[in-house]
């Protein structure tokens, strides 16, 4: 499998699990409806630790276009990959709505909710306020590629070992999940420009029933808020502990 491959394959798991279990808690008539935000935050932790492993050995696992670029700052990853590589991870997204909408098929007309369904494909600000939205959103990428780069250093394992192998991309799912129990609240975290670009488009052509607006007017906040907080992620990794 080439990297771009893994890149969109991983990207399209990810959102399956994650995105799958947001309609499984907010869609009508699901085994999981009002299970709350605990299992929401859970089921996105264990999604991106299940995505990390699927691709990690293939494409490094950046699944998010926030980590590739913040990657390419501080020169941990070749610029000229990165088109691509976002372009293979928007596709992912995608994809990954897709087979979420295909999978809770019966459960849209059900639900009389426009914002409930657009809640499965994209994250909304519990208050609308773009500039407090923007901030949290760049202190949600912050923290994720400061803790990507700091908790999955070397000097926290050993290059190369087994355990560093095997255990990094449960860390990377701990990190998500910090993030959205302590960081989530106030726009759902999207904290990756793939994960909420790529299924927003897909339920914008998608023929859901009743799926109202796909606020695209918003749409911006998820993909410039990460970005910018993950260079200043990387940077603040480069200067404090690579110094």
């Amino acid at each position: 499998m080439s990297p771009l491959l893994a890149e969109l394959f991983g990207t399209a798991i990810l959102i399956v699990l994650g995105d799958g279990v947001v309609a499984n808690v907010v869609l009508h008539r699901t085994k999981g409806n009002n299970s709350g935000w605990i299992v929401i935050t859970a089921g996105w932790a264990f999604g991106v630790t299940i995505a990390v492993y699927c691709v990690n050995s293939i494409s490094g696992a950046h699944l998010n276009p926030a980590v590739t670029i913040a990657l390419a700052s501080i020169g941990a990853f070749d610029w000229a990959k990165v088109p691509m590589y976002i372009a293979a991870q928007i596709a992912g997204g995608f994809l990954g709505g897709i087979i979420v909408w295909l999978a809770y098929l019966p459960h849209w007309k059900a639900t009389p909710d426009p914002q409930s369904k657009l809640a499965v494909f994209s994250t909304t600000p519990a208050i609308r306020q773009p500039g407090a939205n923007l901030l949290s959103e760049i202190i949600g990428g912050f923290v994720l590629v400061l803790a990507l780069l700091a908790v999955l250093s070397p000097g926290n394992f050993v290059p190369g070992s087994d355990f560093a192998k095997g255990f990094g991309p449960i860390l990377v799912g701990v990190i998500v999940m910090a993030i959205g129990l302590s960081l989530g609240g106030p726009t759902g975290y999207a904290i990756n420009p793939a994960r909420d670009l790529g299924p927003r488009i897909a339920h914008a052509v998608l023929p859901i029933d009743g799926k109202g607006s796909s606020d695209w007017g918003y749409a911006w906040i998820p993909i410039v808020g990460p970005i910018f907080g993950g260079v200043l992620g990387a940077l603040c990794y480069r200067l404090l502990w690579k110094s």
